[in-house]
Formats: structure tokens, sequence, C-alpha cells
């Protein structure tokens, strides 16, 4: 089965292959099907961005489209910035920029909990739609820290291990993430729907 991304972020569309190829699924970029969708993220939950993304690609490409949206909640900013993660700080800035001024904002800020979360829609040509959520829970680091990842990586610090997401090998950050959560129930959910 082959579904399109909803996103023209590679990494992300590496994250969903390393996870759903297991269950002999190809995830494919927008561009490889033909496609190039620009969808206004309107919705004030999780859910209902990822389900106008799903939706919009797969009404422009035929085919049954995955969207993931996720973001960064952190408590002591009042679960910001949220469903604005990608956009926290307006549209100028870049990941580095925005994770600044996210350190900037929690500057004598406590407690630094938060959690990633991840909601990922899929939405197919005969209107069905599953959906799955997932969290992560950790801390904002006092600094960057690590080379990999992308977006808040670098700043996420997960108590238990002792490490930011950007410190953690692909296969760690995808045992643990909101996104692997999200996609494990996701592939329960997906499994039952192509065995009815």
């Amino acid at each position: 089965m082959k579904l399109v991304l909803a996103s023209k972020n590679k990494k992300k569309l590496v994250e969903m292959n390393d996870i759903l190829s297991q269950l002999g699924i190809e995830v494919c970029s927008e561009a490889e099907a033909g496609v190039d969708v620009e969808v206004e993220e309107t919705g004030t939950t999780f859910e209902e961005n990822s389900l106008l993304k799903a939706r919009a690609v797969m009404e422009a490409s035929g085919l049954p489209a995955i969207a993931d949206d996720s973001g960064l909640c952190v408590d002591a900013l009042g679960g910001a910035p949220g469903v604005y993660s990608a956009r926290y700080g307006g549209e100028g800035l870049d990941d580095i920029q925005r994770y600044r001024l996210l350190l900037e904002n929690m500057r004598g800020q406590m407690p630094r909990t938060a959690r990633f979360v991840s909601v990922i829609t899929c939405c197919f040509p005969n209107g069905d739609v599953i959906s799955a959520r997932g969290e992560c829970p950790g801390t904002i680091a006092f600094a960057p820290m690590g080379e990999g990842g992308f977006g808040y990586d670098p700043v996420f610090f997960v108590p238990t291990l002792k490490k930011t997401f950007a410190q953690l090998t692909a296969e760690e950050k995808n045992a643990i993430s909101h996104r692997g959560k999200a996609l494990e129930a996701f592939q329960v959910k997906l499994k039952e729907y192509l065995s009815k």
C-alpha cells in the first residue's frame, strides 16, 4: 500500500517510512505523487490540523494520504507553542531561532515540564479516516544539546535517558517519541482497517 505524506519535511518522510515500512507500507512525498498542496492550518487542535492536511492531499492526489500534526506543549507557557510550534515567533524564523526564542521565554520559568504531541491522520478516497495520537513527556533544557533531529529536538530533554531528542539515535528516538507512539497506535488501527 502507498500513502502520500502531506508534508514537505524530508526528515518526517524518512521517519514515517522507517516505522511504517514494517507493515509493507510505502510513504511517498507529495512531489512523487505529482501534487503540491499548501494547506492553511486553521485548526485549534493537532487533530483538526492533521485532518485538514491529510484530506487536502488525498483530494489532490486521489491516493490515501497521511498527515502528522505535531508540536511542543510547555506547561510554564500555558501549553505554548502547541499547534503554533512551526510558526512560533512568526513566519521568518528557522528552527534554531525558534528554539532560542523558546529558551528566552523560559528564562526563570519553573517547572520546565513539557511534552511533544503528535496526531497522525490518514484519509482514504472512500471517505474513511484513521487517526491516532502519541505523546512524549520531557523537560526544556537550559541550553541546546546534540546535532540530530529537527525542530525543538536540541532543547527537549528526556530525563529517563538523560539526553535531548537531538542526542538520540534515530532508533532511540523512534522508540519513545510522540511520533513513534502515534505511528504505533496508527499501525494497530491500520492493520484492523486493512483486515476488514
